[in-house]
């Protein structure tokens, strides 16, 4: 089992930029989990944002937030991060680091989240 704590959230103005962090402990090898970033406005259902494979060699982005987030992990130092850039107030959203273990399909470990509010 593998616990996730989320950090770097805040509140940031319009075309800021955040970096968001996830730090990883627990059983297992971190390397061995596929690691990925959701988000859940107010209101709305959790949305994928971005993933990142084990090695780190392959990402997947949302398609409207290719470009703009960028996924990235550091398998010695347990922690895997989100750059984002150019935020928009519809960007504002809590924002939830998962993990999937190696052969299974669904991110079934989760953080707790850190709020990402962004003003106009």
């Amino acid at each position: 089992q593998v616990q996730l704590v989320e950090s770097g959230g805040g509140l940031v103005q319009a075309g800021g930029s955040l970096r968001l962090s996830c730090a990883a402990s627990g059983e297992g090898t971190f390397g061995s989990y596929k690691m990925a970033w959701f988000r859940q406005a107010p209101g709305k259902e959790r949305e994928f944002v971005a993933q990142i494979s084990r090695n780190g060699q392959d990402t997947t982005y949302a398609d409207a937030l290719r470009g703009r987030f960028a996924i990235s992990r550091d398998n010695a130092k347990k922690m895997i991060y989100l750059q984002m850039n150019s935020l928009s107030p519809e960007d504002t959203a809590m924002y939830y680091c998962a993990a999937q273990r190696f052969g299974y399909s669904r991110y079934d470990y989760w953080g707790q989240g850190t709020q990402v509010t962004v003003s106009s």
